[in-house]
């Protein structure tokens, strides 16, 4: 008779991956939030370009939490409908950075979540999220390059 255990994969593993997943929700809920109220309360010429382009930012990260709640929902967990606070500020160059910081965060998270997938074998979330990272870089970079900083490097913890 075949160890059925054996085929099942480990539930608990399984669970730290949705709940993390759950985590990248709420921070991409947190992003489509930020980069709505902050391209529209930016102000002054030198700041239009990029208001515009956080509008850009925010369908994206839409469609990274479409994208996330569906494998949630596919992998048997519940998609969270709360999402990490949004700091707010006055000052431009603030909520630049609070957006730069944020998605420096998530690439790292991002990075853990493809390394998580892969080891329970669920190699198409993997692709999935890779793609997502990609855009993220691209956000990153926009970022920085607004602040006129560089781009923050992304090291996992423990590597």
């Amino acid at each position: 008779m075949p160890d059925l255990k054996a085929e099942q994969p480990n539930n608990e593993a399984l669970q730290s991956l949705i709940d993390a997943l759950n985590e990248d929700l709420a921070r991409e809920y947190q992003a489509i939030i930020a980069y709505t109220v902050y391209s529209n309360v930016l102000s002054g010429a030198q700041w239009m370009n990029i208001a515009g382009e956080l509008k850009l930012h925010a369908a994206e990260e839409l469609q990274h939490a479409l994208i996330l709640a569906d494998q949630i929902d596919y992998l048997g967990g519940m998609p969270t409908a709360t999402p990490k606070e949004v700091k707010l500020s006055s000052k431009a160059e603030e909520m630049l950075r609070f957006d730069l910081d944020n998605e420096t965060e998530t690439i790292r998270n991002y990075r853990q979540r493809v390394k998580q997938a892969e080891a329970l074998g669920h190699y198409a979330l993997a692709e999935q999220l890779r793609k997502i990272i990609s855009q993220e870089q691209e956000h990153q970079h926009d970022l920085a390059t607004a602040l006129g900083i560089d781009v923050p490097k992304v090291l996992l913890q423990g590597a």
